[in-house]
């Protein structure tokens, strides 16, 4: 049986990590903003890795992509501020930051992943990590997860964390993340950075496996705003240090390490989504009823990636029409004319929706289920046993004036 429960901390929960985060001034603007971030593994660690879909990356991806071929890191060296994306010299830089973390952690340059998040195309010099290196490197601590998790946010409001510890094999083993990402965010990732620490001893080819199924139903079921970003990257450094026997192979302890992994990038999605740019309500659709997992996950995809849909949720607005019309438009084969659609949150839940056509309903009530800063959207599209969910949030006014002066 499997026993997974939360516990306090993010990357520097398991064994043998250790985090800090400062400001070294790529964030000049701002001094008061920490802007670099480092994550370090006692011992070299498995990793693996998933990037953003976009056909434009950013240089940091590209690099780490060449270092993780081997499936080896033990460190994670990440910026805010500026995205090092369609800038002169950018991977240069990347290489250069990686050599200098290196040489101040006594490990290899191409064990260094290296991120980067923040503006596009603006340059960038390796002087600000040049003089932050030194002390990024004294600061690292047990209890260094949140300032990496604060260096690495941009227009988010809080640092997002979340750990977990369960038992594999009679072994006790713990697994962290942060995450950041508020805006520019979109199913297949965004100007998302989500970096995840464990002390389970796991192969690396497994633990591609388990991240790259995982995001299927996390990461990639996740929208703010329909735009994909350059730089979203997601990795997985795993140490070995809680001594459990390596998982090589599918089975009973690789279900309950998929089960801890999800638990924690769930969470995480939801803390994403809740703090997207301007909003005032986390939106969870969740599709029901449908004849495969793929079709479930494309048109809960929909309903929260829907413009107008995302507005009514803002003015509180029960325009379930609005759930139909995405559900309509999205590029999945399924019969539309036996759809069931209920809004709900902790005011309670309102059926607004059968047979595809109106079920008779207060508005008054449903406008005060939509009153809640958490809103639940159920449809059930009543032709299978599948179901999918994902994640967003409301579009508000002030949406348009973080974007409307993001470089300032």
């Amino acid at each position: 049986m499997e026993h997974i429960t939360y516990i306090e901390g993010g990357v520097c929960a398991p064994k043998g990590f250790k985090a800090s985060g400062i400001h070294c001034g790529i964030r000049s603007h701002n001094p008061e903003k920490k802007d670099l971030a480092l994550i370090v593994s006692e011992k070299l660690c498995n990793a693996a890795a998933v990037y953003t879909t976009n056909k434009v990356k950013g240089a940091p991806l590209l690099v780490t992509k060449e270092h993780l071929k081997n499936g080896k890191a033990k460190a994670i060296i990440c910026n805010s501020g500026n995205a090092n994306t369609c800038a002169p010299g950018g991977e240069e830089l990347a290489r250069k930051t990686c050599a200098l973390t290196a040489a101040h952690i006594d490990a290899k340059e191409q064990d260094i992943i290296v991120c980067s998040t923040g503006v596009i195309g603006e340059p960038l010099s390796i002087e600000p990590f040049e003089k932050g290196m030194g002390q990024l490197v004294e600061t690292l601590s047990e209890q260094g997860g949140t300032m990496a998790a604060e260096a690495m946010m941009t227009t988010d409001t809080v640092s997002k964390e979340c750990a977990v510890e369960f038992e594999i094999s009679g072994t006790v083993c713990r697994l962290g993340a942060a995450a950041k990402g508020s805006g520019m965010i979109d199913p297949n990732m965004a100007t998302m950075l989500s970096f995840i620490t464990t002390d389970a001893a796991i192969s690396s080819e497994l633990l591609q496996k388990a991240l790259s199924e995982d995001i299927a139903d996390t990461y990639n079921q996740l929208s703010v705003d329909g735009d994909t970003s350059t730089n979203d990257t997601v990795a997985i450094l795993a140490n070995g240090m809680a001594g459990n026997t390596e998982i090589t192979e599918e089975g009973e302890d690789f279900t309950c390490f998929t089960k801890a992994l999800w638990m924690v990038n769930s969470v995480l999605v939801k803390k994403l989504a809740r703090d997207g740019e301007g909003a005032t309500k986390l939106i969870e659709c969740e599709v029901k009823g449908a004849p495969d997992k793929e079709t479930a996950r494309c048109l809960s995809k929909s309903v929260i990636r829907s413009d107008l849909l995302k507005a009514a949720m803002f003015g509180q607005d029960a325009n379930w029409g609005r759930v139909l019309c995405a559900l309509g438009y999205a590029e999945a084969d399924f019969d539309a004319s036996d759809i069931q659609v209920e809004i709900r949150s902790a005011k309670g839940t309102v059926k607004v929706c059968e047979h595809s056509a109106l079920f008779p309903h207060s508005e008054e009530a449903a406008a005060e289920v939509l009153s809640e800063k958490e809103i639940q959207i159920i449809v059930d599209l009543n032709q299978g046993e599948e179901n999918a969910a994902a994640w967003g949030c409301d579009l508000t006014y002030d949406y348009v004036k973080i974007n409307g002066d993001y470089r300032s």
